[in-house]
């Protein structure tokens, strides 16, 4: 079967920002009625093991799983994601200053750069 392109990131982005908006409102919110604002509560450590559980759970759709069961458990991990950063008080301004950043940087030398600084 040929591989799809990734296509465009339009309507992408606007969802993202829409999650992320949600996420922000659902900050401080009841736990008992807002699965958000429990992980939220939870802390950072709580959820980024939430955003490693779901990482391997899309791992394994990619290596076995069909496509829709894939894109399922994608939008799980971009889901949690947002609550890890916004856990954690990382902006979406920040990430995309990191992405601008490797922006036209072979990620061979992107990654070489980060182990000769540590």
């Amino acid at each position: 079967m040929a591989k799809q392109p990734l296509g465009s990131a339009d309507r992408l982005t606007g969802l993202l920002a829409a999650l992320a908006e949600t996420v922000d409102s659902r900050a401080g919110g009841n736990p008992e009625k807002s699965y958000t604002a429990k992980l939220l509560n939870s802390g950072e450590l709580r959820c980024g093991k939430k955003i490693v559980e779901e990482a391997g759970e899309v791992a394994l759709a990619i290596a076995a799983e069909g496509r829709k069961e894939t894109a399922s458990e994608a939008a799980d991990l971009i889901f949690h994601l947002l609550v890890g950063l916004r856990a954690k008080g990382v902006t979406l301004d920040m990430v995309a200053d990191a992405l601008a950043e490797r922006r036209g940087v072979s990620g061979l030398a992107e990654k070489a750069s980060r182990q000769t600084k540590a």
